[in-house]
């Protein structure tokens, strides 16, 4: 369930799906979206089934699960960048969420 979403005067509009599947990918793993990438890179079958045969699945970065000790809460999802860019974006955020 969506709780907040911001998107950035002139920002893509298809950004806005990859943000939210970003973060959809990082809760229903447990784990960062850039993770994915290593994982699947040396086992083909891996990589020609996971990426296209997993609805809204995200294999670069920008997606990073939200956690509360060892439990995952949520996530956050970041596009528009490039992926690099959106990692750091990402992980502004959830030093922001940190704090709390």
């Amino acid at each position: 369930m969506l709780k907040a979403f911001s998107r950035m005067d002139g920002a893509a509009l298809l950004s806005v799906q990859v943000a939210q599947d970003k973060a959809y990918t990082a809760v229903g793993f447990g784990m960062a979206t850039d993770a994915w990438h290593d994982f699947v890179k040396g086992d083909p079958p891996l990589a020609m089934g996971a990426a296209p045969g997993i609805d809204r699945l995200i294999v670069f970065g920008g997606g990073y699960p939200i956690k509360l000790g060892e439990a995952v809460a949520g996530g956050i999802g970041v596009s528009g960048g490039h992926y690099s860019q959106d990692m750091e974006v990402a992980q502004a955020g959830l030093s922001v969420l940190a704090s709390f």
